[in-house]
């Protein structure tokens, strides 16, 4: 189970941060972004083994938004859960070594160097190719971190391109071809990979074709819940032998529950009896 983090600062309470007649509107609103996602961790986080900040969701609010994620990450990190950057980024090789800087990496500097976010991993985007998918993976082999790909997201336009025909097979095979290929990279002793693929809960056809192709990977998969996913459905995902082949993320589902500790457990149970 992956907590996911989406907080929306519109739907917080004005008393959830401090008097704004100390703090400006900007770091006002990342003091309660912080608190609403440590409560979230203090509930759910026992259901989890990591959370998933969206990026996004923090750097709309600026320089103050992104001293929020760091807060989050490290209450994460006490609460013993790992930390997917959601920002599935991809660039040109130059920008892509500077986003792995960013996430798990430092930057070299005159003046010694500057650690980037500290993530356990991120989400990338792959559609430039493999030069630019390289320096992710070099990023993440040298900090011991992961790298899940997108393959087929769990939005309802995702059809549209990620199923279209690129040759003899769709789209999502082809970059599932690509993560099958960079999977020896992060290998790690259980046999598993930390190059993993983004793969939606929402096209459970796709699953056990996409698990024969990556045999190796990990799967994060967005799409239970408020998206219409459903646990019994992720079978097909999983590896033989391997219950920590599927990453299922939730966050609507359990940040809007009455009861989040009680939303998290239930859907820790439906996932952990597929096995």
């Amino acid at each position: 189970m992956c907590l996911g983090l989406d907080p929306d600062p519109a739907d917080l309470s004005p008393d959830s941060a401090p008097d704004a007649d100390r703090t400006g509107v900007a770091d006002r609103a990342a003091s309660a972004v912080v608190e609403h996602c440590r409560r979230l961790i203090e509930l759910a986080g026992p259901a989890c083994v990591a959370v998933k900040p969206q990026l996004a969701c923090f750097e709309r609010l600026g320089a103050p938004g992104w001293r929020a994620l760091t807060e989050v990450r490290e209450t994460a990190e006490r609460a013993g859960l790992l930390v997917v950057a959601d920002g599935k980024r991809g660039d040109v090789p130059v920008t892509a070594r500077a986003y792995g800087q960013a996430l798990v990496g430092e930057t070299e500097t005159p003046w010694g160097p500057v650690r980037g976010l500290d993530a356990d991993a991120f989400t990338a985007n792959p559609l430039l190719g493999e030069d630019a998918i390289d320096p992710l993976l070099d990023a993440a082999a040298e900090a011991g971190a992961g790298v899940f790909l997108l393959v087929r997201t769990s939005n309802p336009g995702a059809a549209r391109l990620q199923d279209a025909q690129l040759g003899d097979r769709p789209l999502h095979e082809e970059l599932a071809a690509l993560v099958a290929e960079g999977a020896p990279r992060l290998a790690g002793e259980s046999g598993l990979s930390g190059l993993g693929a983004v793969v939606g809960a929402t096209a459970p056809q796709h699953l056990a074709r996409l698990r024969e192709l990556m045999p190796d990977s990990v799967f994060l998969t967005p799409g239970i819940g408020a998206q219409g996913g459903r646990p019994e459905d992720l079978a097909p995902a999983l590896a033989a032998g391997r219950p920590a082949s599927v990453l299922v993320a939730a966050a609507r589902s359990i940040a809007g529950a009455d009861d989040p500790a009680a939303a998290a457990e239930q859907l820790r149970e439906s996932v952990w009896n597929l096995g």
